[in-house]
């Protein structure tokens, strides 16, 4: 009964999703629609999209969970978030207006040269692909486990279907669609986290001033740490790297800024970055406080934890919340998952499309512009079909935290396009263009080493400080393989 419960939802969903998909594709599905969205989006719109695209099924279920083992410090790394979108709007998005970029590794061919540039294209490309697989895999293994394990579905079929669902809504107008799909699943789950809070607080008899005291009285309401340098929640650590990780995972990433650039002029775009830059704080701390409430929950009514941290609010939700809060809670993971994973989807396309095939979004010839559409959908083709292997690949593998080991990630794949970045922003060292490629990926197995030293020699944790190391690392090689000519 509860697995067709959550179908139902789920199809109910679907149609919504592909209702959206038709409204938005009947005044074009060309190349210029599908990359740029004819550069006509409203700012409104993309802000609150732009957060359903970096809050992901991931969050709606890590955060909540990491609260047990590391309290609220994740509220440290969030504080960090909006500084980093600050340089975001006023550093970055006028560098890719000015240069009117499709995609903002242009940039790398304008400073470098063209093998940097699709060094820049291929590290976005092998980050993205992964980091979006991690996150959506999440979200499938949930829906295996509430759904289709109870009908005998095999994992592969699932993981299938739901990369099917998202290419079928996103295959047309991309980005155009994306947009407004994005922007109805951030309403959507939102209300479901709010919804799911209600909800608990009604089983823990709690009105609004006994969430807040029981939050604040509770041994994980821990929010700062200033003491333990050691430790990878240390205050500075934390700070500085969500700032970093800001820059370089939403600043330097084709899928969070390609939604930017279908805004027509500057100062509507960086409204818009600024605008949803501070709504990160109040949602994000609205998940730590959830979690709170879980761990309440489970001790009020003697119930044991999962190990794994990433388990206790789908297992909570399906099997001591009722089919209410189940529904609620189905459609608040598949709406940012979905969210998350389109946008992905699309800006990987697009990046391949431009950046590897060199597409030019704007066809000279009718003929030419068929024969790009075409070439378009194979690679979309072949983009979902990489989903699924690599979902499969991180089953395989496992993981006890997803959030954890994709911001590591991005600490390893995003650090050499920070130092191209800063290094090309604010130096007028000209490097050799062909050699640039084997410093950016030195830099990352320099890292490697130096954490596995670090750790094994002086019992240092490193932790996302290691995106910092990587770029600086990327930097120094810049300037030892500099050309004697300057910019």
């Amino acid at each position: 009964m509860q697995s067709a419960f959550i179908l139902i939802v789920i199809l109910v969903y679907f149609g919504v999703l592909m209702l959206i998909s038709y409204l938005t594709s009947r005044k074009g599905s060309g190349n210029d629609t599908f990359f740029r969205a004819n550069k006509s989006s409203k700012w409104y719109v993309v802000a609150v999209a732009m957060i359903g695209t970096s809050i992901s099924g991931v969050t709606f279920v890590s955060v909540p969970g990491m609260v047990r083992n590391l309290d609220m410090t994740y509220m440290q790394m969030v504080f960090g978030f909006f500084f980093g979108y600050l340089v975001i709007a006023y550093v970055l998005l006028p560098l890719y207006y000015r240069l009117n970029l499709t995609t903002i590794y242009g940039y790398l061919d304008q400073r470098y040269g063209p093998k940097s540039y699709k060094t820049g294209a291929w590290f976005f490309l092998l980050s993205k692909i992964v980091g979006a697989a991690a996150r959506l895999y999440l979200v499938a293994f949930i829906l295996q486990t509430l759904v289709f394990d109870a009908w005998g579905v095999p994992f592969v079929v699932t993981v299938v279907g739901i990369i099917l669902v998202i290419w079928l809504y996103s295959h047309k107008s991309g980005i155009k669609t994306i947009i407004w799909t994005d922007w109805l699943q951030t309403i959507l789950f939102i209300t479901a986290l709010i919804l799911i809070v209600w909800q608990i607080a009604i089983r823990l008899n709690l009105d609004f001033g006994g969430v807040v005291t029981t939050i604040a009285n509770s041994p994980h309401s821990r929010i700062f740490v200033f003491d333990d340098w050691a430790s990878t929640q240390n205050f500075f650590k934390q700070f500085f790297s969500g700032m970093f990780i800001t820059i370089v995972m939403t600043g330097l990433d084709q899928d969070q800024m390609q939604k930017n650039l279908t805004i027509r002029t500057l100062k509507d775009a960086q409204k818009n970055v600024v605008s949803y830059g501070m709504a990160f704080a109040p949602i994000n701390f609205l998940f730590l406080c959830l979690g709170v409430l879980l761990i309440a929950f489970a001790e009020q009514n003697g119930i044991l934890l999962p190990e794994i941290s990433d388990n206790i609010m789908p297992v909570i939700a399906s099997e001591y919340l009722g089919q209410t809060v189940l529904g609620i809670f189905i459609v608040g993971i598949v709406a940012a998952a979905f969210s998350s994973a389109d946008s992905a989807l699309t800006a990987l396309t697009t990046s391949f499309c431009v950046d590897i095939l060199n597409m030019n979004p704007i066809s000279q010839t009718k003929e030419q512009e068929q024969k790009d559409i075409r070439t378009r959908r194979i690679v979309h083709v072949g983009v979902s079909a990489a989903f699924v292997l690599i979902i499969l690949l991180i089953k395989a593998i496992g993981s006890d935290s997803i959030i954890t080991a994709i911001y590591k990630l991005a600490s390893y794949t995003y650090g050499p396009l920070l130092g191209l970045y800063v290094f090309g922003l604010y130096s007028k060292v000209k490097p050799l263009d062909k050699w640039v490629p084997y410093v950016a990926i030195a830099a990352p197995v320099i890292c490697f080493v130096i954490e596995i030293v670090m750790k094994q020699w002086y019992g240092y944790q490193v932790g996302y400080e290691l995106l910092l190391m990587n770029g600086l690392l990327t930097g120094i090689g810049l300037w030892v393989i500099r050309s004697k000519f300057t910019r």
